[in-house]
């Protein structure tokens, strides 16, 4: 299991390398959803949430508002990776699940433009 700060600081390096640099530690308030955010970039809108027990964040989004989040991601409004610490082995795997979820962005925005 990866720490909060090491597991932010991987996302944060996949997404740039990907093209979307974040700002860390965002106040993220969009309709019903309000939390701080680990990596945010509003540009792209686009960013990441590691919930991890360290931090004591696995409350953060409610059930509701990670279904708003959901719809909206549906609509192409935004998209926000949200993963749990418990879902992670390795750095290698938090890298990898991080891509699979920009690589499933960019067909959705391909979608989109059509």
């Amino acid at each position: 299991m990866l720490l909060e700060e090491e597991g932010c600081q991987i996302l944060a390096g996949v997404f740039a390398k990907r093209g979307f640099p974040v700002v860390c530690d965002v106040a993220f308030a969009e309709g019903n959803v309000a939390f701080d955010i680990d990596g945010w970039n509003a540009e792209h809108r686009i960013g990441f949430e590691y919930r991890t027990s360290e931090a004591d964040d696995k409350d953060d989004l409610t059930l509701d508002e990670l279904a708003e989040l959901a719809e909206r991601m549906e609509a192409g409004e935004l998209f926000i990776f949200v993963i749990d610490d418990t879902s992670v082995i390795a750095a290698a795997d938090l890298a990898a699940y991080a891509n699979a979820f920009l690589d499933e962005v960019q067909r959705r925005r391909a979608r989109l433009v059509r």
